[in-house]
């Protein structure tokens, strides 16, 4: 599907722009990531995702590729925020790993960068992230205390492996802070 939109796109002149994932690296560099490293994807989504950029780039090296990592937004209730909510005002426990670090992204957020991008046409790879590198455990703790909520029942696995997908860029920090987002 992406091929034949790139394709599309292509051989009319329309600017192509289409969204990647953190998960095209596997998370054991020691850093946040920046756009010119080597992706080397631990998972077959990460694989999927590697291979899509590749072969969109071959078709249109003008398209515009932007990576993010675990979304959120205000009207989605898919997304481990919303669930990490959801679950604490029922009382129930979560699980969330203190070792896997991500670079959460603000949905709204994340439009208005790529608009910008688009309209300033803009082309490559880009790292689209809100600033900040947390763990999932971070995340759930900092997400229970702005909803006002008790953390006692956030939950680090006890056997959990250590992996850091953050993302950030050398091109341009054009979101803002996490914790600014979480607001």
């Amino acid at each position: 599907g992406p091929e034949q939109l790139a394709r599309a796109c292509k051989l009319r002149g329309i600017p192509l722009v289409t969204f990647s994932s953190d998960l095209v690296f596997d998370g054991r560099l020691g850093r946040s990531y920046v756009e010119p490293d080597t992706p080397a994807p631990a998972c077959e989504y990460g694989r999927s995702k590697a291979e899509a950029e590749e072969r969109l780039m071959q078709i249109d090296a003008d398209a515009l590729i932007v990576r993010t990592s675990a979304f959120f937004g205000p009207w989605d209730r898919q997304n481990f925020l919303f669930n990490t909510v959801e679950q604490l005002r029922r009382g129930k426990d979560v699980f969330a790993s203190a070792r896997t670090i991500v670079s959460p992204t603000y949905v709204p957020d994340l439009v208005h960068a790529t608009l910008d991008l688009l309209l300033d046409e803009e082309r490559g790879i880009w790292h689209l992230t809100n600033q900040g590198a947390v763990s999932w455990h971070e995340l759930a703790r900092a997400v229970a205390a702005r909803a006002r909520l008790a953390c006692g029942k956030i939950i680090a696995p006890e056997v959990d492996e250590p992996s850091d997908t953050s993302l950030t860029s050398n091109r341009g920090l054009l979101l803002r802070p996490l914790a600014r987002a979480l607001e």
